[in-house]
């Protein structure tokens, strides 16, 4: 699906891509555990404000946590992009259980599809804070 949505961003130039379902499309390259390479996906930020995003672990609704996950629980320093821009180094951080349970109604009410993927399996999803360093 990221490359399809690769694509989409530099056919239309920028012009679509950049969000989806109302939410900005945040560009998270991490630092691959095992490999130490630059692993970079594109993950919708459903809730940002102030230079912060949260992100969804949900890797759609599979029963394993998306690599990226593993990567930045590994290595919590990460460059994000948005729209486009130069990548700035952040931190992300994995929600704690009162944050989860503050903000996954907001999340799962807003957007429907984050619910149905923890109706597909029995892990829960986390949630990431990407903080600016």
């Amino acid at each position: 699906m990221n490359a399809g949505h690769r694509l989409l961003i530099k056919l239309s130039g920028g012009k679509v891509g950049y969000s989806a379902m109302g939410m900005p499309v945040v560009e998270l390259t991490t630092t691959g555990r095992r490999s130490g390479e630059p692993r970079t996906v594109l993950l919708t930020a459903p809730v940002h404000g102030e230079g912060s995003y949260v992100v969804v672990a949900s890797r759609g609704g599979d029963d394993k946590h998306p690599a990226w996950f593993h990567n930045l629980r590994a290595n919590p320093e990460v460059d994000v992009a948005v729209r486009g821009e130069a990548p700035r180094r952040m931190r992300a951080r994995v929600a704690s259980p009162d944050e989860r349970a503050r903000l996954w109604p907001q999340i799962a009410g807003r957007y429907r599809n984050y619910a149905g993927y923890q109706r597909s399996t029995e892990r829960e999803i986390p949630l990431v804070h990407l903080e600016p360093v």
